[in-house]
Order: structure tokens, then C-alpha cells, then sequence
């Protein structure tokens, strides 16, 4: 084993997982560079199940290497936990998150602050090369903003306000994102796992 492949696309995503896992002495790469190209339909009811989904859709396609597969979603209180496990596919998988974010802020139009309370769920599965399976979820807590605010980021990150960092996640540099974020919390507990294998390589 000597390489991780991440069950996604998404290049923002990718460095993300890349500036984290890097120090574990293994190539991380995502399944387009790994050469895979399959549909996967989640349809799973926790994020926890679609991620292990789509790890061992991968996995079945790539029996010597490490995979892993995440799935996230925005979990905003005051609409009872929309849309959740439900984010990507909010509005239609081909909406884009422009239209996504203007919907969310529009439905919490006149709501304070105090009832905007809202998170950011991420779950991420890893299928071993022998068979064995880990899971490891995160969140990052905040509340939904009043405009789009920010540049960086992608999906719901310009309306997702942290109000200990007084921004958007989609404002924080990159560096600031990896320790905060959901997905960067949800990759160093996995992280701690694996490194308990012996072998990964330990750094």
C-alpha cells in the first residue's frame, strides 16, 4: 500500500486532504488521477453510510491501495436540520450554490442571529487494503450569514459564519480552514487512526 485515493473530484476538497495527509508517507491522490470513473449513488441516510458508500465502491476498483471517501452537509436548526445529509442534492445536484445559498438565507429572512445557529457535518470513511473499515466524523459550529461573504471556499462556505473568527469560512485562508474546518477535524481523527496500522508509514 502505498497510496491514498480520495473518493472525489472536487480539487478544492482535494487540498484540503492533501495539506493534512500529507505527512502520513503515502501518494494521495483522487480517483480521476487514479484512473477510476464510476457513478456511485448515495443513498444512504447517515453521512457516516453514504461516505463508507462510496469508499467501498472505490475500494472494489482499487484492491491495493487505501481509500477513503467523505460525505458533508450543512445542518441549519432553525429549518429543523435542512438539508443536512440532503446538501449536495438541495435545489437539484445542478443547481449551483449560488442559487443553493440565496434560497437558505432568503427561508431564514427576519430570523435573528441567536436562531441562525447552524453546523457543518462531516463524516469520512476509509476502507484498508485487507478489508478493514474505520469511520470518523466531525463538525464545525456557527450560524447562517445575511449575504454571501468571501472568495475562497466552495458549496455553503459563503453563507457559513464563524463567529468566534468573526468570518465566512469562505474568508479564512486556507491554513486558518484546515484547523477549523469540518473536514479538516474529520481528517486528523482518521488520520490518528490509521497511523495506529502498522502499515502506515508513521512521520
Amino acid at each position: 500500500m502505498d497510496r491514498i485515493v480520495f473518493a472525489t473530484g472536487n480539487q478544492g476538497k482535494m487540498r484540503e486532504i492533501r495539506e493534512i495527509l500529507g505527512d502520513l508517507g503515502l501518494e494521495v491522490c483522487s480517483m480521476k488521477e487514479a484512473g477510476i470513473s464510476i457513478d456511485i449513488e448515495e443513498n444512504g441516510e447517515t453521512y457516516e453510510e453514504n461516505a463508507m458508500i462510496k469508499a467501498r465502491a472505490v475500494a472494489a476498483q482499487a484492491r491495493e491501495d487505501l481509500v477513503m471517501a467523505d460525505d458533508s452537509g450543512l445542518e441549519v436548526d432553525y429549518l429543523g436540520g435542512e438539508p443536512g445529509v440532503y446538501s449536495a442534492r438541495y435545489l437539484g445536484e445542478d443547481t449551483s450554490y449560488r442559487i443553493k445559498n440565496a434560497d437558505l438565507i432568503k427561508r431564514l429572512d427576519g430570523v435573528p442571529d441567536g436562531k441562525r445557529t447552524a453546523r457543518f457535518v462531516c463524516a469520512i470513511a476509509a476502507v484498508l487494503p485487507d478489508g478493514r473499515e474505520l469511520t470518523a466524523r466531525a463538525v464545525i459550529e456557527g450560524r447562517i450569514g445575511y449575504e454571501e461573504r468571501g472568495e475562497g471556499g466552495f458549496g455553503y462556505d459563503p453563507i457559513f459564519y464563524v463567529p468566534e473568527l468573526g468570518k465566512s469560512t469562505a474568508e479564512l485562508t486556507e491554513e486558518e480552514k484546515n484547523l477549523v474546518s469540518h473536514r479538516g477535524k474529520a481528517l486528523r481523527l482518521i488520520k490518528e487512526e490509521l497511523r495506529k496500522y502498522e502499515d502506515i508509514d508513521r512521520k
